[in-house]
């Protein structure tokens, strides 16, 4: 069998080319909070269905919402994301649980790395795909699963999008 890959969707999309422009226009604190708020609505399920008694994702999801809030440092935060990162990387989770907790963690850090508003989805399309249809289908099932992730998390990015932002992040796409 092979591999099911940490990563799903495709950066040169409609979706992900209207991501980046509404990104470019957002601050920093704006990113993190939409992009926490999607990882514990979508994500962060997924992960605690195969680990209900843990509550790790949660925590670093409510610290760094409350850093965003009030301008905080989530430096606190890192040993608890390389916890999340090192379960990630643990060879017996499923793929759909890996994909997630990479997303969460990846949402985790926006507030410090801006371009994560788009690197968390990649691993979220992922969990979500292995998820609702596993990992034994097509390459075009999982590409589709990936565009409506992306339509979703864009949808939810205008939603939570102010107009006319006064700090706007400066990115540099390396996609």
């Amino acid at each position: 069998m092979v591999k099911p890959r940490k990563m799903l969707g495709d950066a040169a999309s409609p979706q992900c080319q209207k991501l980046m422009r509404l990104i470019e226009t957002q601050s920093k604190p704006t990113l993190a909070l939409w992009a926490l708020q999607l990882a514990e609505k979508r994500y962060l399920p997924i992960y605690t269905a195969a680990y209900p008694k843990d509550k790790r994702a949660l925590q670093a999801i409510r610290i760094c919402r409350e850093c965003a809030r009030n301008s905080g440092s989530v430096k606190e935060i890192k040993p608890l994301l390389k916890e999340l990162i090192q379960l990630a990387r643990d060879e017996l989770a499923e793929p759909a649980v890996v994909c997630a907790v990479r997303a969460i963690a990846t949402a985790c850090n926006v507030l410090q790395t801006p371009t994560n508003a788009l690197g968390f989805l990649f691993y979220g399309a992922a969990a979500v795909a292995y998820t609702a249809v596993g990992v034994t289908q097509s390459r075009a099932v999982y590409e589709h699963l990936a565009e409506e992730e992306f339509e979703h998390a864009l949808a939810a990015l205008q939603e939570a999008a102010i107009a006319d932002e006064q700090h706007p992040v400066k990115v540099n796409w390396n996609c």
